[in-house]
């Protein structure tokens, strides 16, 4: 067992949640060694070719992280590990905060090919983009993760989008992401109990979505908004509450932000595909579930 291995009860948690083996034999086998390596690699973000020989043939690790974030798989064994978590008890609904975090592409994140990438006869990759989820910001070459994360400092929902796209227009797109299955049946649930976000979350819009879906927010106005408010009088509506000792706990994304970030595969993009990339952190994430 390596350094940063998966251990035997993070190993129990996620076994129930991964593929059988299909009609093809040994297909998906050896789940446990390929993992860690994949693991391995977006711990420490060497070339795919540069895996230790511990892990197998190095293609055969890339592929199959490939062929996981191309249908879907990674974000169902996710889906998986949150349903986990609720029934015990571990995903902390008080507080949920949005927030969003710039990722610097590698040199040997660009210039993939344009025609859609093909993965088996019948599979559509998921997170397809035009753009690859790149784009130029004041960062250079960028591409950003916005997600949701609840109090425990575990990510919730994500969304990979161009580094120059704003965070305001994601927020509504990032909650219908959040979607947590009951074990014991009946519907997911998707609403926080509080939702918390910085002054690039506050618009009009954003806040008639929250109102609409009951959900309480602490979202500060910025000065202008505040000013244009105060000019229209009473067409500007009510002023907007805000809690300083709320607010104070959206320190807590921030920590899931840096959680994700200590893997160097997630703080460089070094993947040309988005739904490459989108699948290397939700890997991320699926670690990040099973510590205890």
């Amino acid at each position: 067992m390596g350094r940063a291995d998966l251990t035997r009860e993070e190993w129990d948690r996620l076994k129930p949640h991964l593929p059988k083996s299909g009609k093809r034999g040994g297909r998906w086998a050896s789940h446990r060694r390929i993992i860690n390596g994949i693991l391995y690699r977006q711990r420490t973000g060497v070339p795919w070719r540069d895996l230790p020989a511990r892990f197998g043939k190095w293609k055969t690790v890339c592929e199959r992280h490939r062929r996981w974030s191309a249908d879907g798989t990674w974000d169902k064994i996710l889906a998986a590990g949150l349903a986990d978590a609720d029934a015990e008890g571990r995903i902390h609904w008080s507080m949920v905060s949005v927030d969003s975090t710039s990722c610097r592409a590698h040199q040997h994140a660009a210039g993939a090919r344009k025609s859609p990438p093909r993965v088996s006869g019948r599979t559509t990759p998921r997170q397809r983009r035009p753009d690859e989820g790149l784009g130029r910001s004041r960062g250079g070459f960028t591409c950003k993760i916005h997600l949701a994360g609840e109090g425990g400092r575990r990510p919730l929902a994500l969304l990979i989008t161009p580094g120059q796209w704003g965070d305001a227009p994601q927020l509504i797109l990032v909650m219908e992401r959040i979607r947590v299955r009951r074990l014991d049946g009946g519907r997911p649930r998707t609403r926080p109990d509080h939702l918390g976000g910085a002054k690039a979350y506050s618009s009009r819009r954003n806040r008639r979505y929250l109102r609409r879906r009951q959900i309480k927010h602490t979202i500060p106005e910025p000065k202008d908004q505040r000013a244009h408010g105060k000019r229209r009088g009473s067409r500007g509506g009510r002023p907007t509450g805000f809690d300083k000792t709320i607010y104070k706990r959206r320190n807590e994304v921030e920590g899931t932000i840096n959680a994700l970030k200590n893997f160097r595969d997630v703080a460089t993009r070094f993947d040309k595909r988005a739904y490459v990339f989108y699948g290397t952190v939700t890997v991320a994430s699926i670690r990040l579930w099973l510590k205890p």
